[in-house]
């Protein structure tokens, strides 16, 4: 078993999870690169080489149990265990998604991937985290999916949405539950506000640069042993549920 540390980032081909694996490499790590494209992936791992990361592919589309499955074994068969998992994979379903009108596969489509995937990956992976001294997870939210800034008047929150937005909020509510399935382990699991970031999920429209979008999920992804757990985090500190 490797004494290096392992990381896992789903949809690490481009965005912000390509920025996460960078930072996780920087550290050192051994990173594995989850996305389902290959070309693509593949493509990813070889810019992260080529920057001095030590990464890897590794095949995974969340929404398939045998592929995920499959990318278990690959870590398993490869490190042994895995220290930090990255929940970063995630759609918007396509707007407009107003509830009056949103087609209801758009809902459960968003759901599979933002809140079942996140499920499926992490309930595969866990056995593999139970062999870390320090285990994380880090599942990457929104902070549209706060329903109390969606309540507050004047806060902005983003399009109204009755997929993606309710996706996160779900994806929030898992993580809590998760934390307090965990508490009695050493496992710390935390949700994480990339901010609004520039990339293809929104067009590009974000303000903020992919790198700067990542540093969340890293700092939550390294928190020393007596760190939290269950909660909801941006740069700026903890984001109201």
């Amino acid at each position: 078993m490797t004494e290096q540390t392992i990381a896992l980032v789903t949809g690490a081909n481009k965005g912000i999870g390509y920025e996460i694996a960078a930072g996780l490499g920087a550290l050192g790590w051994q990173v594995g690169v989850g996305a389902r494209d290959g070309q693509r992936r593949e493509a990813a791992v070889a810019k992260l080489r080529a920057g001095g990361a030590d990464a890897f592919g590794v095949p995974l589309d969340v929404t398939d149990d045998a592929s995920v499955a499959a990318a278990a074994r690959l870590i398993e068969e490869r490190a042994g265990r895995l220290d930090v998992l990255v929940n970063n994979a995630g759609i918007t379903g396509g707007m407009p998604q107003t509830p009056t009108t949103v087609d209801p596969e758009t809902v459960r489509a968003a759901v599979e991937v933002n809140v079942i995937g996140v499920i499926r990956v992490t309930n595969a992976m866990l056995p593999l985290l139970r062999r870390s001294a320090s285990p994380r997870i880090v599942n990457m939210s929104s902070t549209v999916g706060s329903l109390t800034r969606q309540t507050t008047p004047g806060a902005e929150t983003g399009p109204i949405s009755a997929a993606y937005t309710p996706s996160k909020t779900f994806l929030n509510a898992v993580t809590v539950q998760y934390a307090k399935e965990l508490r009695d382990t050493n496992i710390l699991i935390n949700a994480a506000c990339p901010g609004f970031t520039a990339t293809d999920l929104n067009g590009f429209r974000g303000v903020r640069t992919p790198e700067q979008g990542a540093a969340i999920a890293i700092r939550l992804a390294t928190l020393p042993d007596d760190g939290p757990t269950g909660g909801f985090f941006d740069d700026a500190g903890v984001i109201p549920w």
